[in-house]
């Protein structure tokens, strides 16, 4: 395979596959071209929401563009995380082509808004291989839309099918991001998602409602029924076998070739940088890094697509909860930055509907979602309110951080509203980063010179 155009140099990529495998000759090529290139400082970027390689490569690209002349003087190398996760159509990236099958027009039946397009059939089929069968069998149900009582279970019945929850073996511990024997936060890794489980009209219409609330200026609707949020249960659905497969691309792939590569070049200074699961992926690489490596400066997440109580050691209303990653920001030898904004409405409304709905089974209508409310701050994510109930947890609007010097270690909140405010329904401004402030963040965090 050709090298990638990319805006920076040296770059490399490192696939992984569902499992956590690693692509041997590209790890093998980074272990040893690093050290021989000179670079002290590498950059690891995993991305979140993505549909191919040549995507992650472009943000890739426009994400590091800034970065050298940023920092002139520094010995940087750069590293793109492939792993396998998707993108909906309908949820265009600030700055990058929209694809055709997401200009939806606003006076189209909402049946036509709901069927699955060619670009998203393509995608589950490369996320999902070996699925076809099912995969058009979900399309054909979005197309028909038939009655909605055994339709509708049986469309439930093949999302199941589809993401094939719940997830067994290692890999469950993974899929939580809350560990114990409560239910707060989104669940025990023993715990099957409701949302998939549960009856499906209602899930459904609670996701129709959601949504209803949720559209552009100028966009008006009918009343929603449960077909209108079937596709949503779909996403959402697909989101949460992503989210499980970030934990274990990160702890069984990534953290281990952190390892093979500390080992290989002690003196490279690595700062890992993910956007939306990709955020989850780098800190669950924390937990796969080996004892005793101390490569990790810095830690960056961007828009994280994961419970912002991941590194609590106890979860706020429930003493016998603590996050998954609760004290792993120690194994970072230097500061975990993470890079919030109330406009990313993906993680700011869908997120703690769908993670609430992933733990439990009673309703979600009239949940107040404002994080400073207990119901609303027990499903929050990351990228939407930062870091949550870590004691000592440092928090600057973006412009201080920029004007001062982060914390050399310990959790850092950065309100990132500022930049990351563009991008409409569903997902708002959730792939809104490519912005120079940003990178800037990134070598901040990184004390990278």
């Amino acid at each position: 395979m050709a090298d990638p155009a990319v805006s920076v140099s040296p770059y490399w990529e490192l696939t992984f596959d569902a499992d956590g495998d690693v692509d041997g000759r590209e790890r093998d090529r980074l272990l040893a071209e690093v050290p021989r290139r000179g670079v002290r400082d590498l950059i690891v970027f995993a991305h979140g929401w993505n549909n191919d390689r040549s995507g992650a490569t472009r943000l890739y690209s426009q994400f590091f563009a800034p970065v050298p002349d940023l920092a002139p003087h520094a010995r940087l190398g750069y590293v793109g995380v492939v792993w396998p996760s998707m993108r909906f159509s309908d949820e265009p990236i600030p700055d990058f082509p929209r694809s055709v099958a997401a200009a939806v027009p606003a006076d189209i039946p909402a049946a036509a808004r709901t069927a699955l397009d060619k670009d998203t059939r393509h995608a589950l089929l490369e996320v999902f291989p070996g699925r076809a069968t099912v995969v058009e069998q979900i399309a054909r149900l979005l197309d028909q839309q038939p009655d909605e009582g055994a339709s509708l279970e049986e469309f439930g019945r093949l999302v199941r099918l589809l993401v094939e929850v719940p997830p067994q073996g290692p890999q469950a511990a993974c899929a939580a991001d809350t560990l114990g024997e409560g239910t707060l936060g989104e669940g025990t890794p023993q715990g099957d998602p409701a949302m998939l489980f549960g009856d499906t009209a209602t899930v459904c219409g609670e996701f129709a409602e959601a949504l209803a609330g949720m559209t552009a200026p100028g966009e008006t609707f009918a009343l929603p029924r449960p077909w209108d949020g079937a596709r949503e249960l779909l996403r959402q659905a697909t989101y949460y076998a992503m989210k499980r497969r970030a934990g274990t691309v990160g702890e069984r792939g990534l953290g281990h070739a952190l390892g093979q590569l500390a080992a290989a070049a002690p003196g490279v200074r690595v700062h890992l940088v993910g956007h939306s699961f990709g955020g989850r992926l780098v800190s669950f690489a924390l937990r796969g890094l080996p004892e005793g490596v101390r490569t990790v400066k810095s830690v960056t997440l961007l828009q994280g697509a994961f419970s912002h109580y991941a590194f609590a050691a106890q979860v706020p209303g429930d003493p016998r909860a603590s996050g998954a990653l609760h004290g792993l920001q120690s194994r970072v030898d230097g500061p975990l930055v993470c890079c919030y904004s109330h406009f990313d409405t993906a993680l700011g409304t869908i997120y703690p509907l769908a993670s609430r709905m992933a733990d439990d089974d009673r309703s979600v209508l009239g949940i107040d979602l404002d994080p400073g409310h207990l119901l609303g701050a027990r499903w929050g994510a990351m990228g939407h309110d930062g870091v949550q109930a870590v004691e000592g947890t440092k928090t600057f609007t973006l412009a201080d951080a920029l004007r001062a010097k982060l914390p050399v270690s310990g959790c850092v909140n950065v309100d990132a509203c500022a930049v990351v405010n563009r991008g409409g329904p569903p997902c708002g401004a959730h792939s809104d980063i490519c912005h120079r402030e940003l990178a800037q963040v990134v070598l901040a965090a990184g004390r990278v010179q």
